[in-house]
């Protein structure tokens, strides 16, 4: 059961990373539940400690990623016109994946362009704010993938301090 427990582990921890760039996987929740299946094993000692702190590490990243392209395009000059179609662009890429990757990239830029279209904003100054758009989104991919990678790099260390518990054969 450990080893089962530990490759359905590891293989969330990878998927969780490519999670960090595809739009239908949340990318640090799945490596979360892959770092907990390790942590489930008999051959790992429990530690809730770290595994409540990266789980609200794993949810406030989530959050972050639908809050950081609104305020992108805040920070950019644009307006709650262009922050609330740059959210519905965001949500549109999550709903209809029709472009995939390049769907959660285009869509909230879109989204941000029209918002500020709609609000007469001119066409240079809704352009900006959908470049604010754009810069969210990629702070946000890196702060996934980030996160991901440290839960990737805590799962590969916690099996390597027990890994003759998984394979008694490694003693020697």
């Amino acid at each position: 059961m450990d080893i089962l427990l530990l490759v359905l582990g590891f293989f969330c921890v990878i998927l969780g990373v490519f999670g960090s760039f595809l739009p239908v996987l949340p990318g640090p929740p799945v490596s979360w539940i892959g770092l907990l299946l390790l942590f489930l094993t008999s051959a790992v000692p429990n530690d809730w400690w770290l595994i409540g702190i990266t789980g609200l590490v794993a949810l406030s990243v989530v959050a972050l990623d639908y809050w950081i392209p609104a305020a992108g395009t805040r920070r950019f000059g644009g307006s709650r016109a262009g922050m609330i179609g740059t959210t519905i662009g965001l949500l549109v890429s999550i709903v209809f994946p029709v472009l995939g990757l390049a769907g959660i990239v285009i869509w909230p830029f879109v989204g941000a362009v029209v918002g500020e279209l709609i609000n007469k904003t001119s066409h240079k100054q809704a352009l900006r704010a959908a470049f604010g758009s754009f810069v969210g989104f990629l702070t946000g991919t890196f702060l996934k993938f980030v996160v991901s990678m440290v839960l990737l790099g805590i799962f590969l260390f916690r099996f390597w301090d027990y890994r003759t518990e998984f394979f008694p054969f490694l003693n020697g």
